[in-house]
């Protein structure tokens, strides 16, 4: 009877311990300031003449979609545009606010030949950790040259959102 006893207390002693071990391990959360945050973010912007600083008359316009990886800092994009006054010449992301200027992100876009006033164009960069506060905080814009507006002929606001 004794050793009856004393194996169902040793049972429940570790079953027990099992279980408090599992509540508190299972109670753990992930810290969002981890940096190795895996949530994406989800880029877009629309692009006018009137955006731009100063506004530009026409009836260019264009959009951007893409996504930003925090991880490894790389932001994938495709920018599509309709109605330019030509084929685009340059592009290029930029640094500011909305209605004002700003200064050139890394390198202009090149764009390569056989582009039309309308047309699509993709690629990817990687991000400094500067660069990637101010993308995320909505600090980052890009624009479309032509031959009549080599400065630019449409601009957009880049809105980063971040997936769940």
């Amino acid at each position: 009877m004794k050793t009856v006893f004393s194996v169902t207390k040793r049972l429940f002693l570790i079953t027990s311990t099992v279980l408090m071990s599992a509540l508190v391990l299972s109670s753990c959360k992930k810290d969002k300031n981890d940096t190795n945050n895996t949530n994406m973010y989800t880029i877009s912007g629309n692009a006018s003449g009137s955006q731009m600083v100063p506004s530009v008359t026409g009836n260019g316009t264009a959009t951007m979609t893409g996504t930003y990886d925090p991880n490894t800092r790389v932001l994938t994009y495709t920018t599509s545009w309709n109605g330019l006054s030509g084929a685009p010449t340059s592009g290029g992301f930029y640094s500011g606010a909305s209605g004002t200027s700003g200064s050139l992100v890394g390198s202009s876009w090149t764009m390569g030949t056989g582009l039309g006033s309308t047309g699509t164009y993709s690629g990817t960069t990687t991000l400094t950790a500067d660069q990637a506060s101010q993308l995320t905080a909505g600090n980052w814009y890009y624009t479309l040259g032509t031959a009549g507006h080599s400065t630019g002929e449409v601009r957009g606001q880049i809105t980063a959102t971040q997936t769940p």
